[in-house]
């Protein structure tokens, strides 16, 4: 029975390593150890068909020490594996190793079998290489070149593509991405796959032309750092060893073996392992057809992103495919890497890196799937696969597009702006340590919109501290949102006049935000009735916006604040009047824009319009008459938003005017083109009429909503702050 269990296990062992996709190793060193030993930390990345499997190491050569610390966890997964669990898995192992000398020593992890494969990759031959010799040219131990690259990569057929592999030595080395070449030592059998070509020397992998198979090409290189000119690495034993600049090959393989096994050895020796599927013909090459385009704020390939300790790093990827729907975002990045969809259909990368990375490196790369949409009416454009040669495809096959992959390199540094977040029902506390700021005031400091007087810097700062109390509806407060959370962010920047709208002084960015997470009815803080917007502007003073919900067209009273929410059947008429009270006689009020929307934001997306460009756009609307120059009276019928959301908010987009001028925005009323009058007013603009004010106020919820979810903001919600 005994042997029977222990067969049984080996076989399930067996299976479970039965469908291995690749893996990466980088290692840091960490200082010296109270006994004078050496910590050095490994990050070991294992792509499998399943989350729960990972590499095994073991000491292959003199002495490795041993792990004092681990943890293990998660990076991406996707279901986009054309075979057997149609999924992949990446991990990632942090280990902290013990290791009693600076001598150089090798690590290994092989087993059986890699997922199946076009070049007849059979087990796994991941070989490590460290030498923490102390370099004669810094001074310092010698660090690990940081490596990566996504673990499943896919192309189309007909499409050639590059691909730059990350590939960074902190100590300004020279890096060379091979094949490896060793059998059963770097590689399993060493077959290189056909229709690629390795550019070893800016470890650069370009995809030529290969038939379409469901199985993948296996890719084993070996990344290798080697000085730029001789040096020498010191050992605590007295001993050292000399490094030399490596010197290219002037040979036909130059491209697949940079030298010739042990002339010129390398400082450290990491594998970089990864599988490629060859799929079908898309139906066009062209980037941002089927093939999705990255389009800005995507960060280039290659970028380098500062970072500070404890601050979240955020990486925005936007991309665009006009015949098929971006179902997907593929990362690969350091451990606890997290990804998201935000409202307006960005892919979101954050990482937070923790006191322990301050000096290191952190590579992350991203690609974004596409597939094609079956309610495309679109017809597949003409595409050209060879000069000369113009195709044009059937109807497009179903299957998923993968982008180009782009690297940035996230450079971790201590904290250098001393700075706090408090987050509120409906507001957020910012301060920042003057001490911090050396030779910055507030007076030129300002939040992404100061018109509003709650959002002058000046209002709540000390001596010893700038401090924002920053309304979650204000200040170009921008609202995010995802499947679980609602994040709302603003920044501190630096301007030449707290009232331009542009600088050329850029000296400091300060970002900060706030996540609520969506777990049951909007807080106490959002449904709140609004308060009035009390704005300056430069030629018309101090004046206040009010926004109020009125019962009937008679406009006599006003609706009780304390019976926000409002409630409303759908169809029944709500009344609105939007009034400016100003000191300044002589002035007209004009609403260019109204929407509805779940939350009082003036850059979330999507809403409905009520109206645009002074026109009315919603069907129901009515404009009622006004009792003088600076109110605006209109109603409309009530509705609900489709999905989940049970309120809306009604937003306003206002400027006041003088009174009787021509050329002004008021003086031109509904135009039908949003370009028409912006070339026409802003000659006059700082003298006849005022900026742009976001307003708003409610929320309105459904009689039958309201009555069946029961009392709404009476309960609290979690709040998370961010720097």
């Amino acid at each position: 029975m005994a042997t029977a269990l222990l067969l049984l296990l080996q076989l399930v062992s067996l299976a479970s390593a039965s469908h291995h996709y690749g893996g990466t190793v980088s290692f840091s060193y960490k200082g010296r150890n109270p006994d004078g030993s050496f910590r050095v930390d490994f990050r070991n990345r294992a792509t499998y068909d399943g989350c729960q499997y990972s590499h095994s190491w073991s000491c292959y050569n003199n002495n490795c020490g041993f792990v004092t610390n681990q943890q293990r966890g998660t990076i991406d997964r996707s279901t986009n594996a054309p075979q057997f669990h149609r999924q992949w898995c990446e991990t990632e192992t942090v280990q902290q190793r013990k290791v009693p000398t600076d001598k150089p020593f090798q690590m290994r992890a092989s087993s059986c079998c890699w997922a199946k494969t076009r070049n007849r990759v059979s087990g796994w031959r991941l070989l490590t290489q460290v030498d923490l010799g102390t370099r004669s040219d810094t001074g310092k131990p010698n660090r690990s070149p940081d490596i990566a690259i996504l673990p499943f990569l896919r192309v189309s057929q007909k499409c050639p593509r590059t691909y730059k592999l990350m590939s960074f030595d902190p100590d300004g080395d020279t890096v060379r991405c091979r094949y490896g070449n060793i059998r059963n030592i770097e590689c399993s059998g060493c077959n290189q796959p056909s229709g690629f070509v390795l550019d070893q020397g800016s470890c650069s992998l370009h995809y030529r032309n290969a038939n379409a198979d469901p199985s993948v090409f296996g890719f084993e290189l070996v990344v290798e750092d080697f000085p730029q000119r001789p040096i020498s690495l010191s050992y605590t034993d007295g001993t050292q060893s000399y490094k030399a600049p490596l010197i290219p090959m002037r040979h036909k393989r130059a491209l697949n073996n940079t030298y010739l096994h042990g002339t010129t050895p390398p400082l450290s020796k990491l594998p970089l392992q990864f599988s490629f599927l060859v799929d079908p013909p898309a139906p066009s090459c062209v980037d941002g057809l089927y093939l999705p385009k990255f389009v800005h704020p995507t960060p280039a390939n290659g970028q380098h992103i500062n970072a500070e300790v404890n601050k979240e790093v955020e990486i925005r990827v936007r991309a665009k495919a006009s015949h098929a729907t971006l179902h997907d975002i593929i990362i690969s990045g350091p451990l606890n890497t997290r990804k998201h969809r935000s409202t307006h259909g960005d892919f979101v990368i954050r990482w937070t890196p923790g006191p322990d990375d301050v000096g290191d490196h952190y590579p992350i790369c991203f690609a974004v799937e596409s597939v094609i949409d079956p309610a495309s009416t679109k017809p597949p454009p003409a595409i050209t696969y060879h000069k000369d040669h113009v195709h044009v495809p059937e109807s497009p096959q179903s299957g998923i597009y993968q982008s180009e992959m782009r690297c940035v390199l996230v450079n971790i540094g201590k904290r250098l702006i001393k700075s706090h977040v408090t987050c509120h029902e409906s507001s957020m506390t910012v301060e920042v340590t003057r001490s911090s700021l050396p030779g910055l005031h507030e007076d030129h400091l300002r939040l992404n919109d100061p018109s509003n007087t709650a959002c002058n810097l000046q209002r709540n700062s000390n001596s010893t501290h700038i401090i924002a109390v920053v309304p979650l509806n204000s200040c170009g407060t921008q609202i995010e949102e995802d499947e679980e959370n609602l994040v709302f962010k603003n920044e501190i920047t630096t301007v030449d006049n707290v009232n331009d709208l542009i600088t050329r002084n850029h000296l400091l960015e300060v970002q900060f935000y706030c996540q609520y997470p969506k777990c049951g009815n909007v807080s106490q803080g959002f449904t709140a009735h609004r308060r009035n917007v009390v704005v300056w502007d430069k030629g018309f003073g101090k004046f206040t916006y009010e926004f109020e919900f009125y019962p009937n067209s008679q406009y006599r009273k006003m609706v009780d604040p304390g019976l926000y929410p409002l409630e409303y059947d759908v169809t029944e008429r709500i009344y609105m009047q939007i009034e400016a009270k100003s000191t300044v006689n002589n002035t007209q009020l004009f609403v260019e824009s109204c929407s509805a929307a779940p939350y009082d934001t003036p850059n979330y997306w999507p809403t409905y319009s009520i109206i645009e460009n002074g026109c009315t756009v919603d069907q129901t609307v009515q404009v009622h008459p006004k009792a003088n120059p600076r109110e605006f009276r209109f109603s409309m019928e009530a509705f609900q938003f489709i999905g989940l959301h049970d309120q809306v908010y009604i937003s306003c987009s206002v400027l006041m005017c003088e009174a009787g001028s021509s050329g002004t925005r008021c003086s031109q009323g509904c135009i039908n083109s949003p370009l028409t009058g912006h070339h026409t007013h802003r000659k006059r603009e700082a003298i006849t009429q005022s900026a742009r004010h976001f307003i708003s106020q409610g929320p309105l919820r459904l009689k039958r909503l309201a009555e069946s979810t029961g009392s709404p903001g009476t309960f609290s919600i979690r709040k998370t702050a961010f720097f």
